[in-house]
């Protein structure tokens, strides 16, 4: 009864030109584009759902950490922002590992968290946030609560704006459970520029350097891919015939790896990217941080003799790059403008990158003998989604990626983004093959995906590399001074069987170990329409 007293009173308020916080929010969200919702809801949630208009998808993930992996794929994918709904404290603490990846992949989130009702608030309820805007920082572009239930819908659009705006990221908006049903004036969505031109006196400069360099190298990060500049780039490497690296830790690629002018990937190592990169006299990094270091390192941060130029998006970014001349822009413009400068001298292609050795079957299968059975296996435009942090530099040597958008993982190095990332790639490019390729350890993160997957009833197949162990940590442990003598603790997973879990999500499985039998159980899971696991024993 008093639910149809409050739709009535609404009603009548409609007429008047107002409408409720949920339907102005529902309708702004509609005019960005906005009508998939990922999320797993709460108590203080449910007031945003009374009346869910028939056009909206909610799409539930177990935890909430796999909603937003889900959403962080499906922003990629589609290149806008994806909306999140979580739970209060709890649903935000579950999730904060999940927004941080999306804070350092630059994925625009706008995240709204419930919040218990205001009226209640002054007495530290139940599953109340007792400093929702401070919760998510500094991992959020932006956080608000606002002050009356009328500012919600300008606080989400505001959101939407500042998370598309470069460079992208998630933001936060906390609100109040008895907010959704208040009546608010209705928002128009405005048009708002995304694109930042990078200054021309100082890109002239950086041309004129790259123009005079008799072996020059580019260095790609992420926001190639993110920015559409690969055409482009590839256009850029051709005309100077520059050798081209991908910088460290980038989750994109940016060139096409059987190009012969790419020369490879460069370590999050200041010693091995300074070794690499030797011989070049100028270094222009687009899109990338100059450069991202996992270990400490000794000595310059570029070979001697050298020039370093960087244009990214990112003040951030450039104001803590410890050498070179800096352009703060988008990648593609500044590309597009340095191809209308006059033709630059022609010079001899760099030295081309060796082969990898082929990988011959053994009984316990290598990484690199699966890897190279699967780039034989999948069609080029199917899409990699990864999260095997031990299998990163076999795959890059043995899975080329080919084309543009066909590639994602994450750039933050924390684990649980893959699996539901793969989701939502494939939500937001249905068309396509989706090929989620994740570790053991890492798939344990977010496994819950699976069950999205299976009722979402979309085509992906994850193959999950089970080597029994975080393989990553064994290789990383001798930076520490372990010795192969030495116990390392806390590495091993044994007696996990992904074939039955799958199965229990309602994923089709199946398991593969003799290297005889892999082609012919990679075609056939490649093929099924539906998802599908499988699980592939590795040394």
């Amino acid at each position: 009864m008093m639910k149809d007293v409050v739709r009535e009173q609404a009603q009548e308020q409609t007429q008047a030109g107002l409408v409720t916080v949920r339907r102005a929010v529902t309708d702004l969200l509609r005019q960005f584009g906005m009508t998939t919702m990922f999320g797993n809801p709460g108590s203080t949630e449910l007031g945003l759902f009374l009346d869910f208009p028939e056009d909206f998808h909610y799409v539930l993930g177990l935890q909430e950490s796999v909603a937003v992996g889900m959403a962080d794929g499906y922003a990629q994918a589609t290149r806008n922002a994806a909306f999140v709904n979580l739970h209060s404290a709890v649903g935000v603490g579950h999730a904060m590992g999940a927004i941080f990846t999306a804070h350092k992949n630059r994925t625009p989130l706008v995240i709204t968290a419930g919040q218990q009702s205001r009226a209640i608030l002054p007495f530290d309820p139940f599953l109340f946030s007792s400093q929702a805007t401070e919760l998510p920082k500094p991992y959020v572009k932006w956080s608000i609560e606002p002050a009356r239930a009328e500012d919600v819908p300008l606080a989400i659009a505001r959101a939407y704006y500042m998370a598309m705006q470069p460079p992208c990221g998630p933001v936060l908006v906390s609100v109040p459970a008895d907010d959704w049903g208040r009546l608010c004036e209705p928002v128009q969505a405005r048009r708002v520029s995304r694109s930042i031109r990078p200054d021309a006196a100082m890109l002239d400069r950086i041309g004129r350097r790259l123009d005079a360099a008799q072996r020059p190298a580019l260095v790609l990060g992420a926001a190639v891919d993110r920015d559409e500049a690969w055409d482009e780039v590839v256009a850029l490497a051709e005309r100077h015939r520059a050798a081209v690296w991908t910088a460290p830790m980038s989750g994109r690629n940016g060139f096409p790896e059987d190009h012969p002018l790419f020369a490879g990937f460069l370590p999050a190592a200041r010693e091995r990217i300074v070794g690499l990169l030797s011989g070049h006299d100028f270094i222009l990094a687009l899109g990338a941080a100059a450069f991202a270091y996992h270990i400490e390192g000794e000595g310059p941060h570029i070979p001697p003799g050298s020039e370093l130029a960087q244009i990214v998006d990112d003040p951030n970014t450039l104001a803590w790059a410890p050498a070179g001349t800096a352009a703060l822009g988008s990648v593609r413009a500044a590309v597009r403008d340095l191809l209308q400068r006059p033709e630059p001298p022609r010079r001899d292609d760099p030295p081309r990158r060796a082969p990898a050795p082929r990988a011959e079957p053994t009984p316990l299968m290598s990484v690199a003998y699966v890897l190279q059975t699967l780039a034989e296996t999948r069609a080029p435009d199917s899409i990699i989604v990864e999260e095997a942090p031990s299998a990163r530099p076999v795959m890059q040597r043995y899975l080329p990626i080919l084309q543009s958008e066909t590639f994602y993982t994450m750039c933050s190095g924390g684990l649980g983004f893959g699996l539901p990332a793969a989701v939502g790639v494939a939500l937001g490019k249905p068309e396509r093959k989706i090929i989620g390729l994740i570790g053991d350890g890492s798939s344990l993160y977010s496994i819950q995906g699976l069950w999205s997957a299976a009722q979402l009833k979309l085509p992906i197949t994850f193959l999950i590399l089970k080597n029994r162990s975080y393989a990553a940590l064994r290789e990383f442990a001798p930076v520490y001074g372990f010795t192969p003598a030495d116990p390392l603790h806390g590495v091993d997973l044994p007696d996990i069987d992904f074939v039955s879990v799958a199965r229990g999500m309602g994923c089709g499985a199946a398991r593969v170990s003799d290297p005889g039998a892999l082609a012919g159980a990679l075609r056939e899971a490649l093929d099924v329409s539906a998802p599908f696991l499988l699980e592939i024993d590795v040394a």
